[in-house]
């Protein structure tokens, strides 16, 4: 599809401006059908994508240099150490991964049906909501006002407004569903017997998977905490919204991990000259994390109150996670493999050398990959019932937590924005040596961060303290070189994010454009799809299993709590 853009305006030495209407700037995208006003939306919850990012990042550097005793907080207008821990929180895991997941999918639905979605006005909702919901959250972190951390747990409480905000965004995250759903059923009715395409399935099974995760922190804001905030009730059950917050919180980071899953799987393998390794096990990986809903207690391992039956089910549940994670692994590596055979790579490792690395696109992808294998061995730390008791609520989770989410995730989207912004604008990426050093600088950057954190986790430092003001600090020298490595390792980042902005904001603005058809860079699949595995195509059987599983593990934990013992008033901190 053919898109025209404005051209530059006039040099000091061009010719007198004339009459005519101004030259417009011809670009091109691979997908038939799709007219500008159609990727508006995917751009514009990219962009917000980025914002997110960015606020993150001016947060975490505060944090980074606190670590090293440096403290910066007297110096802006925060009030709080934990005013910016909250909005480093919520920008990073809400704001920038689900603008990101709502501009990724509904792009790679358009390629895969080789059309636009069908309703353009659900899109443009869907960024108006995300665009509002995040100015009101936003505005009440900014205000000191919602100072709850990114769990907002109760007895914390904040201004509405912060509610409301999350609860925007979330909708918008549904309208990208509906799209989505509307795409698929207009496909099945054009041809009913037709596989779905890959691209499709994996697109639509992130959006079920978080639609059914998401009831949870949907029934807990929209059923209590926002009436308790509006003094519509008095008071709320602090466990049962604690429990329905990590009813989505653990499944939520596979909504943050899923489009990074499908960039790997079929787009990263094209970008090194490869192919996705099998459609049936690519549907089957995304099909494991649409049942495998219902384990969020693993993460309330010390919490009281819950039988001891709900934590071993959810542990043995978790623990499954480590199957379709193993899938991704030797499926990727096998498509990397090839890719790097065919460059003229020899012996046992010698693939790695001849992979494109001088793409920034391809080499954060493949530092990402590096840094989530770490992050998953970390994993088993937290999901083991005794072990965790070691960890739990240590520095330890949040050295975990930036290998995955930091590393996996983040580097992944920045790496995919190096095509991305590109294509969606007919701009030629700047700067694509400074961008493939941005990558190993993030890289280095977050895993001397995590090594600090989890070597000081498993001193005992603890988890969401502003340490340096601690008073038990200097009985702890143990905690010393933690510190220093997470001040380093921060402040590496946040040089990496600057260098990410200064390239994606030079290709934005820049008047040169790219040459020839943008493309979206899928991969050919090497085995299937198989009629055998034509049963992983019925998203709505699933989903409807899923919601069954859901419904009796979580089910017996609400049977336990029930009559609710309502005894939080609120403690507000504005």
């Amino acid at each position: 599809m053919t898109f025209t853009t404005d051209s530059p305006g006039p040099s000091a030495d061009a010719p007198e401006p004339t009459t005519q209407a101004p030259r417009r700037r011809v670009f091109l995208v691979d997908i038939p059908d799709v007219t500008a006003a159609d990727l508006r939306p995917v751009k514009w919850q990219l962009y917000l994508s980025l914002v997110g990012l960015l606020l993150g990042a001016l947060m975490g550097i505060l944090q980074a240099l606190e670590r090293l005793d440096i403290d910066l907080y007297d110096e802006i207008p925060l009030e709080t150490y934990y005013q910016g821990l909250t909005i480093h929180g919520v920008a990073l895991a809400l704001v920038f991964t689900f603008c990101f997941g709502n501009a990724f999918c509904s792009l790679m639905t358009m390629k895969a049906y080789g059309r636009a979605l069908p309703s353009r006005l659900i899109s443009e909702i869907s960024v108006w909501l995300a665009w509002g919901g995040v100015a009101l959250a936003s505005w009440a972190m900014l205000a000191n006002k919602a100072t709850v951390l990114f769990t907002f747990y109760a007895p914390l409480q904040a201004t509405p407004a912060f509610y409301i905000g999350a609860v925007m965004l979330v909708l918008s995250t549904w309208g990208v569903l509906v799209n989505l759903l509307l795409a698929h059923r207009r496909f099945r009715k054009e041809h009913p017997t037709d596989r779905v395409p890959l691209l499709a399935y994996t697109s639509l099974a992130t959006y079920v998977m978080w639609f059914i995760a998401s009831l949870g922190i949907a029934i807990e804001v929209l059923g209590f905490l926002l009436p308790w905030s509006l003094g519509l009730i008095d008071e709320v059950d602090p466990q049962i919204t604690r429990t329905l917050f990590w009813f989505t919180g653990h499944p939520i980071v596979y909504f943050w991990l899923l489009p990074i899953y499908i960039s790997w799987y079929q787009l990263l393998p094209r970008q090194v000259g490869s192919r996705t390794w099998s459609d049936g096990l690519t549907r089957l990986v995304f099909l494991a994390f649409l049942l495998l809903i219902p384990v969020g207690v693993h993460h309330q391992f010390t919490d009281p109150g819950i039988p001891f039956e709900s934590k071993a089910i959810m542990w043995v549940l978790t623990v499954a996670i480590f199957y379709p994670s193993t899938i991704t692994l030797f499926s990727v590596v096998s498509s990397l493999e090839a890719g790097g055979r065919k460059a003229g790579g020899k012996g046992l490792l010698g693939w790695i050398v001849k992979l494109p690395w001088g793409n920034p696109a391809v080499s954060g992808q493949l530092l990402a990959g590096i840094g989530f294998m770490f992050g998953g061995a970390s994993g088993f730390i937290n999901a083991n019932y005794t072990t965790n008791l070691v960890v739990h609520n240590t520095a330890f989770i949040v050295g975990h937590f930036h290998l995955t989410v930091g590393t996996a995730v983040a580097l992944s989207i920045m790496a995919i924005s190096y095509w991305m912004v590109p294509y969606l604008t007919g701009k030629e990426l700047q700067h694509r040596k400074l961008a493939v050093a941005q990558t190993w600088l993030w890289f280095v950057g977050v895993l001397t961060f995590a090594r600090g954190q989890m070597a000081a986790g498993i001193e005992g430092m603890p988890r969401r303290t502003q340490i340096n003001s601690a008073t038990y600090l200097n009985d702890h020298q143990e905690w010393n070189v933690g510190n220093v490595m997470t001040g380093i390792g921060g402040s590496i980042m946040f040089l990496s994010a600057l260098l990410f902005f200064f390239v994606i904001l030079r290709t934005i603005y820049t008047n040169r454009w790219a040459e020839g058809v943008m493309e979206v860079p899928v991969a050919e699949v090497t085995h299937g799809p198989r009629p055998a595995w034509r049963i992983l195509d019925q998203l709505g059987m699933w989903a409807a299993v899923a919601t069954v599983l859901s419904v009796l593990i979580y089910g017996e934990l609400v049977v336990h709590y029930w009559p609710l013992n309502n005894i939080s008033s609120g403690i507000v901190l504005w």
